[in-house]
């Protein structure tokens, strides 16, 4: 039976059983979609990433191949998975990096993530450049997540953002309206698909205590321990409203209401009225690896 390497690594955090799990399987050039689908079936985590190693020229110029799957389906971006995969191969193959930096190249394009210099597995994503959608109704928003629209920054509209994968950004007057939030899936996948979108994530600040701002993600009838795809169009959106100044630093913080917490440090520029250069950063630790058998 072939075998396959894999690792499993939880991102955006610096602690082991904390932050958001990951499986990323080494070198892949071979496998079907569908074997794919079916593996990220079988780990049954939120994302499985899958690396194709290609020869060295061409990872130099274009980027480390790689492909995300959900359990359900196959994501052109995603920032967990972005960030812990170009981890693992940090600790796992070296001579990926140029200098302190490795570039995966996505379904949506290549992505870097630049390492700090100091020997930790702490990593800065660049995402793409942020597209703004459609503004929503607050109260129809407000009826498919189960949150009081009085709850709403009044200031911040809903609205869609994408860096790679859309989201419906909303954004509370204070986080602590986040313990209401109860996405209603079946009809908010639809509203959401007919506009562009794929799911609601909910911010708010958290006033004079870090970190700036907590979040949560509700999708596939469970929650994400965190969302660095939604971050970045969370900071891209805060940033492009007047929320954020361009250049600063933010901490985020997601998973705590399902005992996962996840730390997010984002950040964005803007440059002739445009949002650019959105990063978003965090830890990854490593805690297991394998082997797969397949048939």
């Amino acid at each position: 039976m072939p075998e396959l390497d894999y690792f499993v690594a939880d991102v955006f955090s610096s602690t082991a059983l904390k932050g958001n799990p990951l499986a990323v399987v080494m070198n892949t050039i071979g496998l079907t979609t569908d074997q794919m689908q079916a593996i990220a079936r079988e780990f049954n985590l939120s994302e499985t990433t899958f690396v194709e190693r290609r020869a060295p020229d061409v990872e130099r110029a274009e980027g480390i191949r790689v492909r995300i799957f959900t359990t359900q389906e196959e994501l052109n971006f995603a920032g967990h998975p972005t960030l812990g995969t170009a981890s693992v191969l940090k600790l796992s193959a070296p001579s990926a990096l140029v200098g302190d930096t490795i570039t995966l190249r996505l379904n949506v394009g290549p992505v870097p993530v630049k390492f700090a210099g100091d020997g930790r597995l702490f990593g800065e994503m660049t995402q793409p450049d942020p597209k703004f959608g459609e503004t929503l109704n607050p109260a129809e928003v407000a009826e498919l997540t189960g949150l009081d629209v009085a709850g709403f920054d009044p200031a911040l509209p809903p609205q869609i953002v994408s860096t790679g994968t859309a989201f419906a950004i909303v954004a509370l007057s204070s986080a602590a309206s986040l313990a209401d939030l109860s996405v209603r899936h079946n009809e908010a996948t639809n509203w959401l698909r007919e506009r562009g979108a794929r799911w609601f994530y909910v911010l708010g600040p958290t006033g004079t205590t870090e970190p700036d701002y907590r979040a949560r993600m509700q999708f596939y009838g469970g929650e994400d321990p965190a969302t660095g795809s939604a971050a970045g169009c969370a900071i891209a959106y805060l940033v492009q409203h007047g929320a954020v100044a361009p250049g600063r630093h933010i901490h985020l913080r997601q998973g705590i209401e399902i005992a996962r917490p996840s730390d997010l440090f984002l950040s964005a520029e803007m440059l002739l009225s445009r949002v650019t250069d959105v990063r978003v950063a965090g830890s990854t630790v490593l805690v297991a690896k394998g082997q797969l058998f397949l048939p």
